[in-house]
């Protein structure tokens, strides 16, 4: 960083020319900045140098930490021989390499690889590519696509079509294609839901050409929780009816839970997987989107048949991301493997268990893996006014105990980097606490 450049300077120039993600920039602009310099493991360092634990793991990507050694000599490697190089008609070793690791990772069948920029961009390719294949395969009316109740699948037109996010997504909805959902099931009862998905696809028999789930969890939703065995069941009514299955693991994936895959875990063979935010360990953009052989199969031909996919993104597969992802996944199986991370979730459980389970301001705590989800609410029933925004005012008395977190709404997502130790964790639970104990109980409204 410029040592003549003051952090003052930079957010100055932030707040006259970025516009931020999911931010109220006005809101954004009253704030006292936060400009991010460096980062170490599970930490990040300000310009002004103060520490910070990365508490949502820099939204949910980072995996072994800030500045991790062997990603960044795998970064280096791949740098000095060549940073950009397109997949359209031609390949590398990286991306190569990086779609037979993760073909051998997956459940059998899942036999090739598209990579795209971001989690949005594989779920429209699942969703594309499966509507093609009910065209080359005659099967016309075979269109409708049903997704599930609090769904999010990201910001394109298609994935927000398919998703369920209320607000985020509301006034969008005149321009997106019709889609069929299903409620949710509740975190240890899914019959209702898997009633009503039976009943949807009886009633769409023939018409449905794919359904699209995250499994186990619904992190935008919440950390919505779901029933061992759901999934499994899921896959089963998609397969009675010739339904594609579509398993958004963007963010599930990659340890996240506990298991590389979520779907292996569950012994389901889904017809496409999508991967993002964990595969490059939180270091570049990719993503990819898993398909069975069988899919992949009816789009040969020859040129003039068109059957090919015509669909592309002009950093698919990007040499410098591919290499940053085969590095990380390499380094994280060992760890799934040995029980490491195991052990690790089993302690950041038991330690938000003991600080949040009777806590008088949290009316549900959810968790499961390295995901959780705290609802803030008044000691006394009801709920905050909006306006209030009292999971904001708990973040910004976080970071004045060293740690960045993110509200969802009156919700507090806790999402370390999994390369915490039970130390850290302890740390990212108890300063989370006692902002939320400096905060609430003095609220007034």
């Amino acid at each position: 960083m410029n040592t003549s450049v003051t952090t003052l300077d930079i957010a100055e120039v932030d707040r006259r020319h970025v516009w931020h993600p999911f931010t109220q920039m006005q809101e954004y602009a009253s704030l006292p900045p936060v400009v991010i310099a460096s980062g170490r493991g599970g930490w990040l360092t300000d310009g002004d140098g103060r520490t910070y634990l990365d508490g949502n793991a820099s939204i949910w990507t980072n995996v072994h930490g800030h500045n991790d050694p062997d990603l960044n000599a795998a970064l280096l490697d791949q740098l000095g021989r060549v940073a950009h190089a397109t997949m359209l008609g031609l390949t590398h070793a990286p991306g190569a390499d990086l779609a037979a690791e993760l073909v051998g990772l997956a459940p059998a069948g899942l036999d090739h690889v598209f990579f795209t920029d971001n989690g949005s961009g594989a779920v429209e390719v699942a969703l594309k590519q499966s509507f093609q294949f009910w065209q080359l395969a005659g099967r016309l009316e075979k269109r409708g696509v049903i997704g599930m109740a609090g769904a999010y699948h990201g910001d394109t037109f298609g994935t927000m079509a398919v998703g369920d996010s209320g607000f985020f997504h509301d006034r969008f909805r005149p321009w997106c294609f019709a889609t069929d959902h299903f409620p949710a099931p509740e975190e240890h009862d899914a019959d209702a839901s898997l009633a009503a998905l039976a009943e949807l696809l009886r009633a769409k028999d023939g018409q449905t050409a794919c359904l699209i789930l995250e499994p186990s969890v619904q992190g935008a939703a919440g950390m919505r929780l779901q029933p061992p065995g759901f999934v499994r069941a899921v896959a089963d009514l998609c397969r009675q009816h010739e339904v594609h299955l579509i398993l958004d693991e963007v963010f599930v994936g990659f340890g996240r839970l506990g298991p590389m895959f979520v779907c292996s875990d569950e012994g389901v063979n889904p017809d496409f997987l999508c991967l993002a935010k964990g595969l490059t360990g939180g270091y570049l953009p990719l993503a990819a989107t898993l398909v069975r052989a069988e899919i992949y199969n009816a789009f040969l031909g020859t040129y003039e048949s068109r059957r090919a996919f015509f669909h592309g993104h002009t950093f698919t597969g990007n040499p410098l991301a591919s290499a940053v992802a085969l590095a990380n996944v390499r380094k994280l199986r060992p760890l799934i493997e040995s029980g490491v991370l195991a052990r690790r979730s089993a302690a950041f459980g038991r330690l938000l268990e003991a600080a949040f389970a009777a806590h008088p301001h949290v009316r549900a705590l959810r968790y499961r893996g390295f995901a959780a989800a705290l609802d803030l609410a008044p000691a006394d029933g009801g709920d905050y006014p909006v306006a209030l925004r009292a999971g904001l005012k708990v973040c910004l008395r976080a970071r004045e105990h060293g740690l960045l977190l993110r509200p969802l709404g009156d919700s507090l997502l806790l999402v370390p980097p999994l390369c915490l130790d039970e130390t850290e964790l302890n740390q990212l639970v108890t300063r989370t606490l006692r902002a939320i104990d400096d905060v609430l109980p003095t609220l007034a409204f």
